[in-house]
């Protein structure tokens, strides 16, 4: 019989809690199909005495989470705590410097640190997975390191967050303005301690980056992303894209072109009818584009104790049976540090301005878009609210400079009230 595969867990909040469920309740089933005993033994957290709704008795308890990564019966440790830098990052380096395999969930500390910890894992002969950082129980990150590793990867897009979906769903569903939305969002536990990382896309970009890393063999670069939060989006936008036949949904792009790699994770509208416009609440998809597989579309729960501790328990497996693969799918000392380029690919856009209730305002708006070389495909006023005219318009195909151009010319024109909203129209 093999020997066991002795885990120390740092970190004991949903997820962590969630794992020692699944071991404990798995654990026959685990064993079979790892080869070999995967056993709890040892565990740190803030506060021994909290109640988890499991029992913890059984393993030893440090609480130090260093301590953890350093005690001679760990094998691996999996660090479930969080955060960029601080007990995270000095846990998942004494873990590499003991020669422990680590797992985590932890897709801030990757998106920052990830190139350094990948190549001293590397250089250590250890293993370090991270399935559970993106996209909860979706196996995306399995799905480009292995079984899409033949292909050339052109494009990946997808709804990365589950929060922001679940309150442009709500809004739209329920005809909640956001502010009403953030707050039910809020009381229901859905936001993080500090919710710009949900609302402002930090969370969803910290993703994005590492899947950029592993589909574009680029060093992983979270400052290279054009980043944008769904904050500015009011009811009245969410109304005017039903009208339209579109569903806003803070999407993630990353393509490589010939200028160099494009990363964006902005509000985006796209279909109602496509794959992308008919996710609802939590759900996270990723679509990904490659040169052999054409498509592929992956859909799943994107956040919660069962999916997520679901993606750890599956990199433990990994482990357990002797699977090792490099942290970005490729030797770390071969990825490039790529070339940023903005977005600069051609689509429609919508714009959303509220304009002085007076004689000639919209003339001066479409002058000042016309100047910019962007042409309006049609155009929608809505009933006036005091002395502002809201204005919809709809544009041809255009680039993001030419939209950020004509935007700053509008402003000049001493018309336009209040900050104009533009977004993107995603139709494939």
């Amino acid at each position: 019989m093999s020997t066991p595969l002795r885990l120390g867990i740092a970190g004991l909040g949903t997820v962590g809690t969630g794992l020692v469920r699944i071991v404990q309740t798995n654990g026959a089933l685990i064993t079979r199909r790892a080869g070999r005993l995967i056993e709890i033994v040892a565990v740190s957290a803030r506060s021994r005495t909290r109640n988890r709704g499991v029992d913890i008795s059984a393993y030893a308890w440090e609480d130090d989470p260093v301590a953890l990564a350093r005690r001679a019966d760990v094998d691996l440790v999996i660090e479930l705590m969080g955060g960029e830098n601080g007990p995270a990052k000095a846990l998942t380096e004494a873990a590499i410097a003991a020669g422990k395999d680590v797992v985590t969930a932890n897709k801030a500390l990757l998106a920052i640190h990830g190139q350094a910890l990948a190549e001293a894992a590397e250089a250590a002969g250890v293993a370090l997975r991270f399935e559970a950082a993106v996209a909860g129980g979706i196996p995306v990150v399995k799905a480009l390191a292995e079984g899409l590793a033949g292909n050339r990867i052109t494009r990946i897009k997808g709804v990365m967050n589950g929060t922001c979906n679940y309150i442009l769903t709500r809004m739209e569903d329920a005809g909640l303005p956001y502010e009403t939305v953030f707050e039910e969002a809020n009381q229901l536990g859905y936001l993080e301690a500090d919710p710009t990382l949900d609302v402002g896309g930090i969370d969803a970009a910290h993703k994005l980056t590492l899947l950029s890393a592993i589909a574009f063999g680029t060093r992983p670069d979270f400052n290279a992303i054009t980043l944008g939060g769904i904050e500015q989006i009011s009811i009245e936008d969410i109304r005017a894209a039903a009208d339209l036949g579109l569903r806003i949904k803070l999407l993630g792009v990353a393509q490589m072109t010939g200028r160099g790699l494009e990363q964006s994770m902005t509000p985006c509208l796209v279909p109602a009818d496509s794959p992308l416009g008919q996710l609802k609440g939590g759900t996270n998809m990723v679509v990904i584009d490659g040169d052999s597989v054409e498509q592929i579309i992956l859909r799943g729960p994107g956040a919660g104790a069962g999916p997520t501790a679901s993606a750890v328990m599956g990199d433990v497996i990994d482990i357990a049976r002797g699977l090792r693969l490099p942290v970005f799918g490729q030797p770390a000392h071969t990825l490039e540090a790529a070339f940023s380029a903005k977005a600069m690919g051609s689509k429609p856009w919508y714009l959303r301005m509220g304009l002085l209730d007076k004689p000639g305002a919209l003339a001066k708006v479409a002058e000042a878009l016309g100047n910019a070389g962007v042409s309006i495909n049609r155009m929608r006023q809505y009933g006036h609210q005091d002395t502002r005219a809201p204005v919809l318009i709809i544009t041809h195909k255009t680039t993001r400079d030419a939209i950020d151009h004509a935007i700053a010319l509008a402003m000049r024109t001493g018309v336009v009230m209040g900050d104009p909203v533009a977004l993107a129209i995603e139709e494939d």
